[in-house]
């Protein structure tokens, strides 16, 4: 590897060690000339997978951008970035096991969309808004209520007052 401060390509490993559920190496190391330590990821090169846009264009699969993503959506909030790489790594496993060759831009979203929402509402929401291109409030209430009925029945469920009781 060559170091990205001096660019000198002799090196050496100082830490390996699998994440991402055994998919992934991650291997700390050290350039031997400016001794600058950094962090290289090695991963199995799957077949190429194509996404298949609204538009009908044809895209390469990028897990990068998924990630940009859901960084993007999760800004100036307490997600760590570990957690978004391996929802992020969990997307890419279930697309690479479901299709072959191509899958559809909307499979990918409703599987971020799910990932983002067990993380944090508030990123689930962000995400949605820009990759459902809502037009209006009204669609923006919709895609809260189901979260908001959720909470409501949390808080109701607490009270320990449910229907029927106190009555003899």
């Amino acid at each position: 590897m060559r170091c990205p401060r001096c660019k000198d390509d002799n090196d050496r490993v100082v830490d390996s060690r699998t994440s991402a559920e055994g998919t992934v190496i991650r291997r700390r190391r050290e350039c031997l000339s400016c001794f600058l330590r950094y962090t290289t990821y090695e991963r199995i090169e799957e077949a190429a997978l194509r996404v298949v846009k609204k538009s009908g264009e044809r895209v390469s699969f990028d897990r990068d951008r998924i990630l940009t993503g859901m960084l993007r959506a999760c800004e100036k909030l307490p997600v760590p970035v570990e957690e978004l790489e391996m929802a992020c790594a969990r997307v890419e496993a279930r697309v690479q096991e479901e299709y072959d060759r191509e899958v559809p831009s909307d499979v990918v979203g409703g599987l971020v969309m799910e990932e983002l929402r067990s993380l944090d509402q508030v990123a689930y929401v962000r995400f949605a808004s820009v990759y459902r291109e809502f037009r209006d409030v009204s669609q923006f209430l919709e895609e809260l209520s189901p979260i908001m009925g959720r909470k409501k029945s949390k808080k109701s469920k607490g009270t320990g007052k449910g229907e029927g009781e106190g009555e003899a």
